[in-house]
């Protein structure tokens, strides 16, 4: 019996695999196909292929709009916001895991969970009074601050649960060679959890290079712009440019995907030994 509902299990989980594929992929594949059509040709076939290969979206995009400022923007952010995540993240999580501070360490923790638990919509008025009474308004640092705060939670969890399986003896056989507690961090835990962190500085990055709705509300120059603002600028009340906007999406999505296709091995590395040895 095993024998033969083995084969068949085999086909159901490759078919909800393919489902699934399909369906994640078939979004990008239309916004793709739509970026090379006309207004006029996306409205009476939205379905079907381009008559012909037209880059005229791009060209428009490339020469008449800021979207290299706004791609600019994005990736200054994002990297700042990113790097200070991880740099804040590791601290707290080799803080948590190693001193022998027990309740402090409870504490530490228990606070993290619940600011898993707050929606981040529901910090909107208070940090847009926040950010204004500091006078932050307007600037990168708005973004910058709220997406380090947002992202530390999660990143010490992942980044504390890989710390707990390096064995002690490493970081004693690096007392015994003199090392200080930045030594020993800087010189051993950040090399072994590299693969961890990788995977965290991806995570990170991609939430906050998609991040709109603090984008929008926070920045009201347009040379501040990120690029989910800049994108959504294409259509206002009057006027729908719905190929210059895809075509952006296409370019928008482009960095994460050659960032993705040089750490995919880190990536599976990061989160195959976070699910083993966490």
């Amino acid at each position: 019996m095993p024998t033969k509902t083995k084969p068949k299990r085999r086909i159901l989980s490759h078919v909800v695999l393919g489902v699934y594929v399909l369906t994640v992929l078939y979004p990008l594949w239309f916004v793709l196909v739509a970026s090379m059509k006309n207004n006029t040709e996306l409205f009476n076939d939205p379905w079907g292929l381009p008559h012909q290969l037209d880059f005229t979206n791009y060209i428009h995009v490339l020469s008449n709009s800021p979207i290299w400022k706004n791609f600019m923007n994005s990736a200054i952010v994002g990297l700042v916001a990113t790097f200070s995540t991880i740099l804040l993240s590791t601290a707290i999580a080799y803080a948590v895991t190693r001193m022998k501070f027990k309740v402090l360490n409870k504490l530490v923790y228990g606070l993290l969970l619940i600011s898993l638990l707050i929606p981040p919509a529901s910090l909107l008025i208070p940090l847009y009074i926040m950010i204004k009474d500091f006078g932050l308004y307007n600037s990168h640092l708005a973004l910058i601050l709220p997406y380090t705060s947002f992202g530390i939670p999660l990143s010490v969890f992942i980044i504390s649960a890989f710390l707990k399986s390096i064995p002690l003896e490493l970081e004693e056989a690096g007392v015994m060679d003199g090392l200080s507690t930045y030594g020993i961090l800087g010189r051993i835990i950040i090399p072994l959890t590299m693969p961890t962190l990788v995977t965290v500085f991806i995570l990170n990055f991609i939430n906050n290079w998609n991040e709109y709705i603090l984008a929008s509300l926070f920045l009201s120059s347009q040379e501040l712009r990120t690029m989910p603002v800049a994108i959504v600028a294409f259509a206002d009340k009057y006027n729908f440019n719905y190929g210059a906007m895809t075509a952006s999406i296409v370019l928008s999505v482009v960095p994460v995907m050659i960032m993705y296709a040089f750490f995919q091995r880190s990536i599976i590395e990061g989160v195959t030994a976070g699910s083993v040895k966490g």
